[in-house]
């Protein structure tokens, strides 16, 4: 290995349904959206990321935009490919270098995975010069993020809202214990404000304003302490065909949120169930945390808090919590060894 050493080139990668982030040499250089668009004629990809998704429900025959992944795992797996390819050649570091570094590379996978599914993730990276893969499982990467330590002999419940997955873990001596992955995430409570504003406005909006809302006054619950501003949204008047604008409060999007919010509670209650006595001991203790962007849904930790009797704590920077928990377990992967999926 010796000499090989400095031509190795260490990223973790957390390929999210929504955002894929990647880390090298501890700095979190690729933050983007997980899209790709393509040129129909040529089949190239022509942006990636940021870039990409402004283009999303704005294009002509010609371009089409993919996202690669659905509910956590890859649907595509050649726009995939060429979108974490594209992602690692834009890593300021490696631009530098003369040849393609070999990487050693950790990323990270839902629970709820299968074989097949895993294989496709590992084949992608070793395709893009992966010579060393590792997988982990994101409520993993999530709990080593927040700066819980696995390795104890403690009970600690994770709850990670992505986009396309949420995973429900209590993890204890650096394995999981019981999981619960379930398909509502930030991807259904986006189709939930677009169902909501056709059905309850006659208007329709695309993903993007649909996301933006939810960013914006996007809430778990109607009483809020510091509810936000209400927003001004337009789209396409379904009735009449022209452009509109409607005024919405965030109560109403609390409203068309509502019954996913109440799945993801019920698979919070359902993993709770299923916990050993010892663990639930120790999570009346430690209560619940938070990780992903859907953490960040204005009353939700209040929410879960009322259903469950437990303190909920939201993770700092919950976006990157889990690609930081992977970049932990590159730099000490001798330590995570149990934790890694070779």
């Amino acid at each position: 290995m010796g000499f090989f050493d400095f031509l190795t080139e260490e990223i973790a990668i957390d390929l999210g349904t929504a955002n894929t982030l990647i880390i090298h040499n501890d700095k979190v250089v690729v933050d983007a959206p997980s899209i790709v668009a393509r040129d129909r004629i040529s089949g190239k990809i022509i942006a990636v990321g940021q870039e990409a998704n402004m283009m999303q429900g704005k294009t002509h025959e010609n371009i089409k935009t993919i996202r690669p992944l659905k509910d956590g795992v890859i649907a595509d797996f050649d726009a995939s490919e060429q979108m974490i390819s594209l992602f690692i050649k834009n890593i300021p570091a490696l631009k530098k270098k003369l040849f393609t570094p070999a990487l050693r590379m950790v990323i990270c996978i839902p629970s709820g995975i299968t074989e097949v599914e895993m294989r496709a993730v590992k084949e992608s990276a070793e395709r893009v010069n992966g010579k060393e893969v590792y997988l982990i499982h994101e409520p993993m990467a999530a709990a080593i993020g927040i700066g819980v330590d696995i390795m104890q002999p403690k009970g600690n419940m994770i709850v990670d809202i992505g986009g396309g997955t949420t995973e429900i873990a209590v993890i204890a001596l650096g394995g999981i214990v019981c999981d619960k992955s379930v398909k509502i995430a930030g991807d259904v409570f986006t189709n939930d404000i677009i169902y909501y504003m056709r059905t309850q406005h006659n208007l329709y909006v695309g993903e993007r304003t649909a996301e933006k809302i939810k960013i914006q006054i996007g809430a778990a619950t109607e009483d809020l302490d510091l509810p936000p501003e209400d927003m001004s949204v337009q789209g396409r008047d379904l009735l009449t065909g022209k452009p509109k604008q409607v005024q919405i409060s965030y109560r109403e999007i609390a409203k068309a949120l509502d019954k996913s919010i109440l799945r993801i509670e019920d698979a919070v209650m359902e993993t709770l169930s299923q916990t050993p006595p010892e663990l639930a001991a120790d999570i009346y203790n430690t209560g619940i945390y938070l990780a992903g962007g859907g953490s960040m849904l204005r009353g939700l930790d209040k929410r879960l808090s009322q259903k469950t009797d437990l303190p909920v704590y939201i993770a700092e920077d919950p976006l990157r919590a889990v690609v930081r928990g992977t970049g932990i377990t590159l730099k000490n992967i001798a330590k995570y060894k149990s934790v890694l999926i070779k």
